[in-house]
């Protein structure tokens, strides 16, 4: 039994792993806390699909005399554009982070739904005080110069 459970060490870190961040992700309403989370997420899958890929005694898939075990290069290939496409995700997540900031004054999940739902209201109680008379179409109100 601690043969195999000694031989699969990666795998229930990489599930370890997967859970943490799917926790932090679902739990947590601050959204640097959810990126962090992803991050995780992304690392155990990147240990999942790269934990197979190396063989113990193998070498680089290079034809040399002596050599007969060959470890999987395409595993460490795909992580690689995996690793590039992670960065950029989360560049754009903290990017979308810094706006919701500059617009709300918060990065926590729960006021910014609350502020939203607030502005929604606002603006439907808007549209119904409609009946005092005709309104003009926010197109309209553009100044002279065309700016709103």
């Amino acid at each position: 039994m601690s043969q195999t459970a000694a031989g699969h060490f990666t795998y229930f870190i990489t599930v370890f792993l997967m859970i943490a961040g799917l926790f932090i992700v679902i739990a947590r309403g601050n959204m640097i806390k959810k990126l962090v989370g992803l991050g995780i997420f992304q690392t155990s899958v990147y240990l999942l699909y790269i934990a197979p890929g190396k063989l113990v005694g193998g070498t680089a898939p290079i034809l040399a005399e002596g050599f007969t075990l060959y470890s999987n290069p395409l595993p460490h290939v795909l992580i690689l554009t995996a690793i590039v496409v992670g960065v950029a995700t989360l560049a754009l997540g903290l990017a979308l982070v810094v706006r919701i900031q500059e617009c709300y004054g918060t990065i926590e999940e729960d006021e910014v739904l609350a502020l939203d739902a607030a502005a929604a209201g606002a603006a439907h109680d808007d549209v119904r005080g409609a009946g005092d008379g005709p309104r003009e179409h926010p197109v309209e109100r553009a100044d002279a110069g065309g700016r709103r």
